[in-house]
């Protein structure tokens, strides 16, 4: 089986674990995946995450971060530019996910970074995803 989406198919399968209380969650690895897991994990989203080597493809694991209660740290993750409808904001167009409490995942061509560093670094791209 093939995957058109593999951006929306790690964001549900997080989303998934998060609501099922997991504390691990895998998938198929790609560059593309690794980066947006780098940004959640500096974004404080989760806690880490393990590239394993694996045949025929590396497995991305992540561990996911919850409060002292068993809180959820991520309320909500969404997909926002998809295979069928790619979504682009320029430079003064970058999106505030909930007034700046949140945080937008963008794909630039300096790589995959949030709004807040978009904003810094002056550039725009392709809005990946929203995390709040």
């Amino acid at each position: 089986m093939t995957m058109t989406d593999s951006i929306a198919d790690m964001l549900t399968r997080i989303r998934n674990a998060n609501s099922a209380g997991k504390e691990t969650v895998s998938m198929p690895s790609s560059k593309k995946l690794v980066e947006i897991a780098r940004v959640l994990k500096e974004e404080g989203y989760i806690v880490d995450y393990v590239i394993t080597p694996k045949s025929p493809r590396d497995e991305l694991t992540i561990t996911l971060k919850y409060g002292a209660k068993k809180e959820k740290v991520i309320r909500g993750i969404k997909r926002i530019s998809k295979p069928g409808l790619r979504i682009y904001a320029g430079k003064d167009e970058l999106p505030r996910v909930l007034g700046g409490l949140g945080t937008a995942i963008i794909s630039t061509d300096r790589g995959v970074m949030t709004d807040r560093d978009a904003r810094l670094a002056g550039v725009g791209g392709e809005v990946l995803a929203y995390v709040w």
